[in-house]
């Protein structure tokens, strides 16, 4: 069964971990979410991470930070308005 939205996927499994306190949170891998578990480490979002092989298919492994016992990721989505996709400006998300 293929998703339809796999980045938005990847930051509702962080956050939903992050919720109930866990350390590691796996997602199935992609290159671009190889791409952004690596940006999101840069800028000191998360520990780490790593890619597995779990039952025969490549498995993102994220490690979480967290930081006087509270998440170090306050706020996380994908833009849910459909004008965050206007032909103007794509690239500006308005808080919601």
């Amino acid at each position: 069964m293929s998703m339809t939205d796999p980045i938005a996927d990847m930051l509702t499994r962080i956050r939903n971990a992050q919720m109930v306190g866990k350390t590691v949170v796996g997602v199935p891998s992609s290159k671009v979410k190889i791409s952004i578990a690596q940006v999101l480490k840069d800028e000191g979002y998360i520990e780490g991470f790593a890619v597995r092989e779990k039952e025969g298919k490549a498995e993102l492994e994220i490690g979480l930070k967290y930081y006087a016992g509270q998440p170090v990721i306050e706020r996380s989505s994908a833009c849910p308005r459909r004008d965050c996709a206007s032909t103007k400006d794509v690239t500006i998300c308005p808080a919601s």
